[in-house]
């Protein structure tokens, strides 16, 4: 075979083998799923992150998204209802139902949207898609309300002392509302994770004794 043929019989083979692909790792990739993939830890998925959001921890988001909606359900509900409801108690009620649908149906529903295993969910003191939890937030709503309003009294009392004429009084408004709403709610869930493991440590010794 002359130089000339073999040189146009490999022109001829090379567009075959540029073809030639090998597809074994893109199948892979296509029929990928939880079950047959590695687990890789959040740590290391934190590696790959470049946006400042994800970047912030979880505690500080979950918080930060109670506290401002804590503050707004106290200014269109406290404030923008007012012109409705003329009685402080009256104001303090709608204030309490509101907060506990609120926060059943937009702030619980939103950390559980964002944890992943992250611990989002461990900032709700009910992380459950259930009816149930609608009305335990608002019972665990007017039970916060009460505490803020015991605060604001107790501040108010030790300002002022006994007397009966106000020199300075701490009124209500959406921050420091929402601030000590926040810490009130920080403090149930405290008890919350204490009493979980309480019960997980003695469970953890009645299996041992069992062994």
């Amino acid at each position: 075979m002359s130089d000339r043929k073999k040189k146009d019989q490999n022109n001829t083979d090379a567009p075959s083998k540029a073809y030639d692909l090998h597809t074994e790792a893109i199948d892979a990739l296509v029929n990928a799923s939880e079950s047959n993939s590695p687990e890789v830890a959040e740590k290391e998925i934190k590696k790959y992150r470049r946006d400042l959001f994800g970047k912030i921890p979880v505690f500080v988001k979950a918080l930060f998204i109670k506290f401002w909606f804590n503050g707004a359900i106290c200014y269109f509900f406290f404030f923008g209802l007012g012109v409705f409801f003329k009685s402080m108690l009256d104001r303090l009620v709608v204030l309490a139902v509101g907060m506990g649908v609120i926060n059943d149906l937009l702030v619980k529903n939103a950390l559980l949207y964002f944890d992943n295993g992250n611990g989002y969910a461990d900032w709700t003191l009910f992380p459950y898609r259930k009816f149930w939890t609608l009305i335990a937030n608002i019972v665990y709503s007017f039970v916060l309300t009460a505490f803020v309003v015991f605060v604001y009294v107790g501040v108010n009392y030790l300002i002022n002392g006994t007397g009966d004429a106000m020199k300075f009084e701490i009124k209500v408004e959406p921050l420091l509302f929402a601030l000590i709403n926040l810490l009130a709610d920080l403090t149930f869930l405290g008890f919350k994770r204490l009493f979980i493991k309480i019960i997980a440590d003695a469970n953890n010794k009645l299996d041992g004794k069992s062994k």
